[in-house]
């Protein structure tokens, strides 16, 4: 597989983003969804900042209040027994099971645009900011789909609830309908098709199993993008290979002559994170074609592989010109990045199903 990873990579770091507010700092700027709009390229950046701390011994995390419309800030001693402080994205009780109980850092949605793909200034105020109580932790790693002249933009929400996918409406990028939870906790990495199939819309997402299953790829459907049904298992994990850990969508389905064309996620045990592919059936999406054996992206380069959680590459989007997949990444949940890929290799390298 021949990439073509771009000279200017990263092509937008934490260093390029201003801050929304003085007190905080961005550690983040990453995992965006993409699209094109007025012959720009838009990638709707994941931004997370964190409240800046003096003191050394303490950690700070930010919640978003929907009563006040304001952030609060907590406070917490690293000597504090109660909290486990070991990894430096979240705060966990000591002894619990339940998973975090606060995120260290705040991410919401700003975007970026650039003429020649390449290039990308930063919009000064965020475009989606958390609103509701779904998303008082943040909202994070955007998709976007454009049916018609609508940009459906959906998220991850996250709150002490649990993670689930909601989704707003925009025709302009200025603009935007908020549209609700469309996915309950504990679900995300949704990617809809940009187009009815047979009537209907479809939609891949990644529930998150707690008693049994694995963390894999689902399909549903509607007939109007807000209500989704007809659940199917779509993809599954692979022992002993580069997605045996998890896995989930990455950029919207392309459409090509072969079928539906899905560049996804996955990572090992070790939480390595590559790209693949899977080809769906054009009249049947719930019918895999083919799989590639092997990642047609995987953390190489030296910004892919250190970071704030190294070896990952991630991608929310890619742009599709001719033979070219333009393919956008967050690279090590730090940066962006971009890489194009020939639509056919990708297409040749798929293994199909006997």
């Amino acid at each position: 597989m021949n990439v073509y990873r771009y000279e200017q990579n990263p092509l937008v770091t934490p260093a390029d983003v201003k801050p929304h507010r003085a007190d905080f700092e961005v550690i983040g700027a990453f995992n965006a969804g993409v699209t094109t709009y007025n012959d720009e390229i838009i990638m709707l950046l994941r931004v997370a900042e964190r409240p800046i701390s003096e003191d050394a011994n303490v950690v700070k995390a930010p919640i978003y209040n929907p009563q006040t419309n304001e952030l609060e800030i907590l406070e917490f001693n690293l000597n504090d027994t109660d909290y486990d402080f070991s990894d430096p994205r979240v705060i966990r009780e000591n002894g619990s099971t339940q998973g975090f109980k606060y995120l260290t850092s705040l991410s919401y949605l700003r975007i970026a645009r650039s003429k020649d793909g390449h290039q990308f200034t930063i919009d000064e105020k965020p475009f989606i900011y958390p609103s509701n109580e779904l998303e008082t932790f943040g909202i994070e790693d955007p998709r976007i789909t454009k049916i018609e002249d609508t940009y459906y933009i959906y998220f991850s929400a996250v709150s002490p609830v649990g993670v689930g996918e909601s989704m707003v409406s925009t025709k302009d990028f200025v603009a935007t309908e908020h549209l609700g939870m469309i996915f309950a906790p504990e679900n995300k990495d949704v990617l809809i098709f940009p187009e009815k199939i047979n009537g209907m819309y479809y939609a891949i997402h990644r529930p998150v199993p707690k008693s049994t299953g694995n963390p894999e790829m689902w399909i549903a459907e509607s007939p109007n993008l807000l209500h989704w049904g007809n659940h199917k298992f779509l993809l599954g994990l692979r022992d002993g290979m580069w997605d045996s850990g998890r896995m989930g969508g990455g950029a919207v389905p392309i459409k090509t002559e072969k079928g539906w064309l899905e560049l996804y996620h996955g990572a090992s045990k070790d939480d390595r994170y590559c790209m693949g592919a899977v080809l769906l059936d054009l009249e049947d999406p719930t019918k895999v074609l083919a799989r590639t054996d092997k990642p047609i992206l995987e953390p190489e380069a030296d910004y892919e592989v250190e970071g704030f959680f190294g070896n990952v590459v991630f991608s929310c989007g890619a742009v599709v010109e001719g033979d070219v997949v333009k393919m956008y990444y967050g690279v090590a949940d730090t940066s962006m990045a971009c890489a194009e890929l020939s639509l056919q290799e990708i297409l040749d390298s798929l293994t199909y199903l006997k």
